[in-house]
């Protein structure tokens, strides 16, 4: 029976998770009679074995605290950061100190990182679930994850607070919104909102076809327009030349220089990838509109979690508090349905979920007659 519990949160913040601890924590300790040990900063702290006992006192009064009582840091099990600059495989500290603890198994709240490294440590040897969180819902295999019914709100309110102005002085105005790899977040906070134009990473846009649409507005009486665009979203010609220079260069065929010129290219890409201001230059070139950027940035991840994230939360917790219980390891709780289920590892380390082209939210914001730019 799994009696003695590490927990970690690792990555980036967001809302909801001190609300995943304490129904987690709750449920582990009330209903299972678990001993809880939490590592400070994440990662960092089960390689240095930064710990605290979480008790009862630790868990009242933070459903409604943004942020993780824990900390957090997004230092990586196997490229460990160091002082001069290198990097380090710090697996065999992690695995000590999760002995010296006399852990049965170990708890990981966190994002796409966390997910990767808890299958590293899984593979291991130590007992592992973890709980998704993500503000961008990027997470495959669970149908949200903690954060993001949260960022939605905040992200939908700016665009909001946005009209006004956009009305008031005819202009175009930009809000970028987080999203690496996925427009989850900006697409439902375009549509909440109400925006003019969506720019999404699964979608390349063209910035006069952009610039088209806003003056077809324009002439039609609406003098002003809204543009939601993801941070890693890409115009049309930048994705033609990437793919262009990548094939030129597979044709090379000359080993390590071919690398070298792939983790070129990648970096080059995301340089340009979420260069808004860029955007915003090149809608004013073509339309002739004042233009105004606003980058909501890390706004997105503060304040309390909202109602939605708080039930998702206690959910996750106290799903997570049983499975360890009955003794399943190597998984992920999701959402799916309604219902949370265990899905192992191996389906989600290293996967993006991206949004489907032909996914009710882009059908029916193009059939409102949202611009997409493709």
């Amino acid at each position: 029976m799994t009696k003695r519990i590490g927990v970690l949160t690792a990555g980036s913040d967001s809302s909801g998770l001190n609300a995943t601890i304490r129904g987690f924590g709750k449920a582990a300790q009330g209903s299972f009679g678990m001993e809880l040990i939490g590592f400070i900063d994440g990662f960092q702290g089960l390689i240095e074995d930064k710990s605290t006992e979480i008790i009862g006192s630790n868990l009242s009064g933070i459903l409604t605290d943004g942020g993780t009582f824990l900390g957090t840091s997004r230092d990586s099990i196997n490229r460990y950061p160091l002082e001069n600059g290198g990097f380090a495989d710090r697996t065999k500290q992690a695995i000590e100190t999760y002995r010296k603890h006399k852990l049965d198994a170990l708890v990981c709240l966190g994002g796409h990182e966390t997910q990767d490294a808890a299958l590293h440590l899984h593979k291991n040897g130590i007992n592992i679930v973890t709980i998704p969180k993500s503000i961008t819902n990027n997470i495959p295999e669970t149908d949200s994850a903690i954060g993001f019914d949260t960022a939605l709100g905040v992200a939908t309110e700016a665009i909001d607070r946005l009209h006004s102005t956009a009305h008031s002085h005819h202009r175009i105005m930009i809000v970028e919104i987080m999203g690496r790899r996925a427009g989850w977040l900006t697409l439902g906070a375009g549509i909440s909102g109400g925006a003019d134009v969506i720019l999404i990473p699964e979608i390349a846009y063209d910035p006069e076809a952009i610039a088209q649409a806003i003056n077809n507005r324009r002439n039609s009486g609406k003098r002003f327009s809204i543009v939601a665009v993801a941070e890693n979203a890409m115009s049309l010609d930048y994705v033609e030349f990437f793919e262009h220079s990548r094939k030129m260069n597979q044709r090379l065929r000359i080993g390590d220089e071919q690398t070298k010129i792939a983790q070129e290219l990648t970096r080059i890409e995301n340089q340009i990838q979420g260069n808004t201001l860029l955007l915003a230059n090149r809608l004013r070139t073509f339309t002739g509109l004042e233009t105004r950027v606003t980058i909501l940035g890390h706004l997105l991840r503060g304040g309390a979690p909202s109602a939605a994230d708080r039930l998702l939360a206690t959910q996750f917790g106290t799903a997570c508090a049983a499975l360890l219980h009955e003794g399943q390891f190597g998984v992920m709780i999701a959402m799916q349905a309604g219902h949370t289920i265990p899905v192992p590892l191996e389906k989600i380390a290293g996967k993006t979920k991206q949004i489907p082209l032909d996914h009710p939210w882009i059908i029916g914001a193009k059939r409102v007659g949202t611009v997409f730019g493709d």
